[in-house]
């Protein structure tokens, strides 16, 4: 076997290969005996077809087919002989049978990037503040008290903050009609933010019976595909108008907020505990996504362009699955595939880089994923989707499938360790309060 190495860029190799005609030519013999011997031909007995026949006729299959079980065989032969570390399948440029008997072909091989492995242990992160303020609770039990109130219809005055509006509209962009941007009697709950704050404020002063037209143009952060990053043009018809009738804000309010209160106090302690539940819940991921952005702002370093390329393609995927949930293409949200990975690549190559660093903290820390790492991740499974342990565990018999589940398991594991290794600090604005809050305690 013969193999050189050339470099295309700082992580790509063009490698080729070429495999000696007394490696190549026994395989080829072998096929077409094989061929032969099967092979019934018209004024021919089974087996007694002549060789250069059945080349004739079978030469592309037959050669199709070893090339590929000849790449699949030394392909990784010769990048081990070459000390060549790759990080994603090959792209096999091409493949030909010399007319020397040898075979060769040619494959663009992505490597891993060496870097050096700076600080990540003892990092000091920032706080996720876990505290509930009087006014966060206060401000639920307002959230609470609207959604409980009765709506009545008023004729006498224009939409106001806090009015539910029932509205037709019609979204047009670059003057066509957006038939996804469309409803009849759509309730929007005017100050919520739900149909987007530009929108909602743009109603405020319409009368019952009204058009208008209102531009309103989305970020390119905004959650929708269909809307984000464009100037959309709003027809509207506002049908009626919906003021709420507010209930007092006392005990009788709570019991009929759940059979479970008795007072507003049992109530509001209840939606106290809840939100400081739900903060020591995202606090993980808040943290793990500082500890992240830490060890992304500290090692910087080239990746592999296919590795980028195959994370863009999975969030386009994700994309196209979002819309068709909605019964929606691509192409009917205004988008392409081309736009999105764009939009995308930057978060794919953090992503992408990101993985690098992990793994390699756990080959320096020696983390692996363990049998009851395995376990236990097959139990969270089965506990979310009301499975039995044995059906996840069928699911994941299959290598391809396995292979991804081990790896995500593998960063929990990492990021865990990573968390226990980290110095969490108050984030200067927490200090900063709390030392006004000392300072007007001392001038009482």
């Amino acid at each position: 076997m013969d193999v050189n190495v050339e470099e295309i860029n700082g992580l790509t190799r063009k490698v080729t290969v070429t495999l000696p005609e007394e490696d190549v030519q026994p395989k080829l013999k072998k096929a077409y005996d094989k061929l032969k011997k099967e092979t019934k031909m018209k004024g021919f007995r089974r087996g007694k077809v002549p060789r250069s026949i059945i080349v004739k006729q079978f030469k592309p299959q037959v050669e199709a087919e070893l090339s590929e079980k000849l790449v699949q065989d030394n392909y990784f032969k010769a990048v081990e002989k070459e000390g060549i570390d790759p990080v994603v399948h090959p792209d096999v440029q091409s493949v030909k049978f010399n007319d020397d008997g040898s075979f060769t072909f040619v494959a663009d091989v992505d490597i891993r990037p060496e870097f050096e492995l700076g600080e990540y242990k003892g990092l000091e992160v920032e706080k996720v503040d876990l505290k509930v303020s009087d006014e966060e609770v206060q401000s639920e039990l307002e959230g609470l008290q609207k959604n409980m109130a009765a709506l009545r219809s008023v004729e006498d005055r224009d939409v106001q903050e806090g009015d539910v509006v029932i509205v037709d509209f019609q979204g047009h962009h670059n003057g066509e009609p957006m038939p996804q941007v469309k409803s009849e009697d759509y309730s929007v709950d005017v100050g919520s933010g739900n149909m987007g704050k530009e929108f909602e404020e743009k109603l405020v002063g319409m009368k019952k019976d009204a058009e208008a037209t209102h531009e309103v143009e989305f970020p390119e952060a905004h959650p929708n595909p269909v809307l984000k990053g464009k100037k959309v043009e709003f027809r509207v018809i506002v049908k009626d108008i919906k003021e709420r009738i507010l209930a007092d804000l006392d005990d009788d309010f709570a019991k009929d907020a759940g059979d479970e209160f008795n007072t507003l106090d049992e109530l509001k302690a209840s939606i106290l505990a809840r939100r400081i539940k739900e903060n020591e819940d995202s606090s993980k991921g808040a943290m793990t996504d500082r500890i992240m952005q830490k060890l992304l702002d500290s090692h910087i370093f080239e990746v592999p362009k296919r590795l980028v390329a195959f994370e863009i393609e999975q969030m386009i995927k994700q994309t196209e699955q979002q819309l068709e949930q909605g019964g929606m293409s691509l192409e009917a949200a205004g988008l392409s595939r081309e736009k999105l990975a764009e939009q995308n690549e930057e978060m794919a190559v953090k992503r992408v880089r990101g993985d690098f660093i992990l793994k390699k903290i756990a080959e320096i820390e020696e983390i692996k994923v363990a049998d009851e790492d395995l376990e236990r991740g097959f139990k969270r499974i089965g506990d979310q989707y009301n499975m039995e342990i044995a059906k996840v565990k069928e699911y994941f018999q299959n290598r391809d499938d396995l292979l991804p589940f081990m790896n995500e398991l593998l960063n929990e594991k990492i990021l865990a360790f990573l968390r226990d290794a980290t110095t969490f600090v108050e984030s200067v604005s927490d200090e900063k309060g709390e030392a006004e809050e000392e300072k007007a305690v001392e001038t009482e």
